[in-house]
């Protein structure tokens, strides 16, 4: 299948590793012309060439905190000047910590705040000028499946990324009528480092992960290309019709009917 996105300038943000590079790497595969940022510039224009030298497309690397304001609006009016259209907005951004709510200080639930809800509306904004002008756009957001069942002590996960569901809800309803679709992908188990994190550091890993993945109907942890397939869809043309809504990608963990 076609997906028709070649030459389409695709922005996706966390890209240095994990799920971010994955998305990378198959937006490239398709044709499109990616910015990837993150904070670690050296890891980021490692990425970049490994991506470019892969798929034989333009990668630009392009150091970013997403939570710094000034930085956010650097980076989008260079990429707006340099391709003079943006198509794609991957709003991606680490995780803040796992506890118990008891735990957290104002400052920890500021931080949150700043990093997985703030920053996803502030790119929004900010690329939606730009989306306007090229006639349509996509804006999808990587969450977390605990939108859908609650995860222990994900607290500041699950509270920061309920509200992007609810913001980009609306924002669909705002949007539609520019042609910008605007959706959500709630990740489960996936293989990436923020899970390796999470594992008992006295059990061996494989042993550990094939226990973590005895509650999944597929019997399996999922694969970051797996979720960057889904979002590849997403920002193609064939998804023009998909808005508003939150696509989980857990091997059918998640026993939520809604």
């Amino acid at each position: 299948m076609d997906l028709k996105l070649t030459n389409k300038v695709a922005i996706v943000l966390a890209a240095s590793k994990g799920l971010g590079k994955a998305i990378a790497t198959a937006l490239s595969a398709e044709g499109a012309k990616v910015i990837i940022g993150s904070r670690d510039e050296g890891e980021l224009k490692k990425v970049a060439s490994e991506i470019q030298q892969l798929t034989g497309n333009e990668v630009w690397a392009l150091p970013i905190d997403v939570a710094d304001a000034k930085q956010v609006e650097s980076f989008i009016e260079e990429v707006a000047q340099r391709y003079g259209k943006i198509d794609i907005l991957l709003n991606n951004a680490g995780g803040p910590p796992f506890n118990k709510f008891e735990h957290f200080d104002d400052a920890e639930w500021q931080k949150a705040f700043d990093l997985n809800l703030l920053s996803f509306a502030r790119t929004s904004r900010l690329v939606l000028p730009h989306m306007k002008k090229a006639g349509g756009g996509r804006i999808i957001n990587i969450i977390s499946g605990s939108v859908k069942a609650v995860l222990g002590n994900s607290v500041l996960s699950t509270s920061m990324r309920m509200g992007v569901v609810g913001m980009a809800k609306l924002m669909a309803d705002e949007f539609g009528p520019y042609n910008i679709t605007v959706n959500n992908v709630a990740p489960g188990m996936i293989l990436t480092d923020r899970l390796k994190h999470t594992l008992p550091k006295d059990v061996d890993p494989e042993t550990a992960l094939k226990e973590k993945a005895k509650n999944i109907p597929l019997g399996r942890i999922g694969k970051p290309e797996e979720l960057a397939a889904l979002v590849t869809f997403l920002a193609s043309e064939q998804a023009a019709y998909i808005s508003g809504t939150t696509i989980q990608v857990d091997g059918g963990a998640s026993r939520s009917i809604l």
